[in-house]
C-alpha cells in the first residue's frame, strides 16, 4: 500500500509541520511576553534604563491621586510597601482606576526620577460578594491586592 519512498516522504512532511507550528507557538511566545517591575525595581535603574519604555506594577497609594489642570490627566503615587514612585498620567484613566487598588501603568522613567506613564491597566477586586451577603452587612476578608499583581 504505502512504498518506501513515501513512507519518507509523508515522515518528513509531517517533521517539517511539525517544525513550524513548534517554532510558531514557542519562537514568539517569548517575544511577545510583557513584564512589569515593581516601584523598587524601578526606583534602583541605572542610568541605563532611562526613557525606557517598561511596565510598572504595584498600589496605588491611598490619598496620592491628583487631577491635573493644565492638561488631561492625574498624578499619584505607586507603591510595592517598600519603595514609592511619581506617575504622571496623561490621558483618561480606565473607570476602574482608584486609591488603594492594584495598578500596572506602562511609560518611561526619568532622570528626574518620575514615571511618564501613557497607559493605565486597572486590576480590579476579585472578591465577589452576593448581593444579599452586602446588605447584611458581613464583609469577606481581603486578598493581598499587590499579591495578586505577581507572575
Amino acid at each position: 500500500m504505502w512504498t518506501r519512498g513515501r513512507k519518507i516522504g509523508m515522515i518528513v512532511s509531517l517533521a517539517l509541520v511539525a517544525g513550524a507550528l513548534g517554532y510558531l507557538a514557542l519562537g514568539n511566545f517569548g517575544e511577545n511576553l510583557v513584564y512589569f517591575f515593581t516601584p523598587s525595581e524601578v526606583s534602583a535603574f541605572s542610568p541605563d534604563h532611562y526613557n525606557k519604555k517598561v511596565r510598572v506594577g504595584g498600589m496605588v497609594v491611598k490619598g496620592s491621586v491628583k487631577s491635573r489642570t493644565e492638561t488631561v490627566g492625574l498624578t499619584f503615587a505607586l507603591t510595592d510597601g517598600a519603595a514609592t514612585i511619581p506617575v504622571t498620567f496623561e490621558g483618561i484613566p480606565p473607570d476602574l482606576f482608584k486609591e488603594g487598588q492594584g495598578a500596572v501603568v506602562e511609560g518611561v522613567w526619568t532622570p528626574t526620577k518620575e514615571f511618564h506613564s501613557t497607559m493605565i491597566m486597572a486590576k480590579h477586586s476579585e472578591d465577589y460578594m452576593p448581593i444579599e451577603l452586602k446588605r447584611a452587612g458581613i464583609e469577606l476578608p481581603k486578598k493581598d491586592l499587590l499579591q495578586t499583581l505577581r507572575p
